[in-house]
């Protein structure tokens, strides 16, 4: 059974668009729990635009699950992770101007920087994972770089419009996951997967875990987080 992570970014974006102190993402990471989520993923982003730091320290806490903390490849970031100590970091790139991540990161032209953050990471007990492109070149970096874990960024998938576009992409996610497992990796995949497109993604073997939150949280608003979370946990078990 592939694992699911449910993102709860967005339950804090909607927080601080009127800056008050609800919605509270703890309480929605705790009823995504309660509802089967198999992890609780968060990113802290640099600039702080709906994750806080309150947020990671009392999920952390309050977790009865796993915390899955994704983050830039930064000093302070990995001053953070180090301190906090979830079970897992997940390293991912970011620019100060995107609405969300735009592409795995570029671990051949970053090695030196990545692999220090990898080994410091490791040296604190948290396992790391790098969200990169199904590209053979990116997972040879990763495993080079002492990652045991790679998330495959789903995104071009998700975002394709024509039956062919999205086919190629499935296919290149495809290659890169047997790929990836073949070298010993743990292979996870994320970034844009919803309702209608996650079916495919989740028939992949080799994939062990996927991370989900934007449709999770949209869907929720519809029909509440245990629901929204149950109705993904099902598409995916009968993939």
């Amino acid at each position: 059974m592939i694992l699911l992570g449910v993102n709860i970014d967005h339950v804090a974006t909607l927080r601080q668009t009127r800056g008050t102190d609800y919605p509270n993402p703890v309480d929605a990471a705790l009823v995504a729990e309660a509802a089967g989520a198999d992890f609780i993923t968060v990113h802290l982003r640099e600039d702080r635009r709906h994750i806080q730091d309150r947020d990671v320290v009392t999920l952390g806490k309050a977790l009865t699950t796993r915390m899955n903390l994704e983050a830039a490849v930064t000093p302070e970031m990995i001053r953070i992770a180090r301190r906090v100590r979830p079970h897992d970091v997940c390293l991912v790139p970011e620019r100060r101007a995107e609405l969300t991540t735009e592409g795995g990161l570029d671990v051949t032209r970053n090695f030196k920087r990545i692999e220090h953050a990898c080994r410091e990471l490791g040296t604190s007990g948290v396992r790391v994972s790098l969200f990169i492109d199904a590209e053979p070149a990116q997972i040879d970096a990763a495993e080079r770089a002492g990652a045991p874990v790679v998330e495959l960024h789903s995104g071009r998938y998700a975002e394709a419009r024509s039956p062919g576009k999205k086919r190629r992409e499935l296919e290149k996610l495809q290659a890169g996951a047997a790929y990836a497992a073949s070298r010993g990796l743990r292979v996870n995949a994320g970034h844009g997967l919803n309702y209608l497109n996650v079916q495919p993604i989740a028939a992949i073997g080799q994939i062990r875990e996927l991370n989900i939150g934007h449709s999770i949280v949209a869907r929720s608003v519809f029909v509440g987080m245990a629901q929204a979370v149950r109705e993904m946990k099902a598409l995916i078990g009968s993939a």
